[in-house]
């Protein structure tokens, strides 16, 4: 670097005290993976509770006075009835923003329900920064390191409510009924082994 004429050699420890350097970590914390086994295990006590859900009726509570009905009941949308899309569809070109929904994760090859989002612009929604999408990626480069069948696929409920505070409570409502584990509503109960 020259500055008036004279010569300064510059390195970038200089900008740190001996001390500082000294005491900086010289290796990365591990990063720990699920062996095989406890993925295994983590995915199936997930299925077990979504197949539950699926199987049961949901309860009907009797009121004496006529309440007038949500916009769509989460009682009637079943994600793994909808039909599945490549989870690179935002890829393809279009001329519109899209639509409100609600969209699901869907790990067809094991039968679960990774996540669920909502959105007023289904076609803009994940081209930008979407924490969900690196969950899917250490989700599927596990299943590859273990050599196990996986197919991630997305499927959209296109009757969801126009309004971002209607649309956001039935969210909620299907996070809490199916237990999404990549929701962060469900870190608690699942862990959080992929983010």
């Amino acid at each position: 670097m020259r500055f008036w004429g004279l010569r300064l050699e510059t390195n970038q420890l200089d900008l740190f005290s001996l001390s500082e350097i000294s005491s900086a970590p010289t290796t990365r914390t591990p990063v720990l993976l699920m062996d095989e086994k406890t993925l295994t295990q983590w995915k199936s006590q997930i299925t077990i509770h979504q197949q539950q859900v699926r199987a049961s009726k949901p309860t009907q509570q009797a009121t004496l006075f006529q309440m007038p009905s949500a916009h769509v009941d989460p009682d009637v949308i079943d994600p793994f009835n909808l039909s599945p899309c490549s989870l690179s569809f935002y890829r393809l070109p279009t001329d519109n923003p899209g639509e409100a929904c609600l969209y699901f994760v869907i790990d067809i090859a094991a039968n679960l329900l990774l996540y669920i989002g909502e959105t007023c612009k289904s076609n803009k929604r994940w081209k930008g920064v979407h924490d969900c999408k690196q969950y899917i990626e250490n989700y599927l480069d596990l299943h590859y390191r273990y050599e196990l069948k996986t197919a991630v696929n997305i499927a959209f409920w296109w009757d969801a409510p126009t309004k971002t505070r209607s649309r956001q409570r039935l969210e909620l409502a299907l996070i809490q009924k199916w237990k999404s584990p990549f929701n962060k509503e469900n870190w608690k109960l699942w862990g959080q082994p992929f983010g």
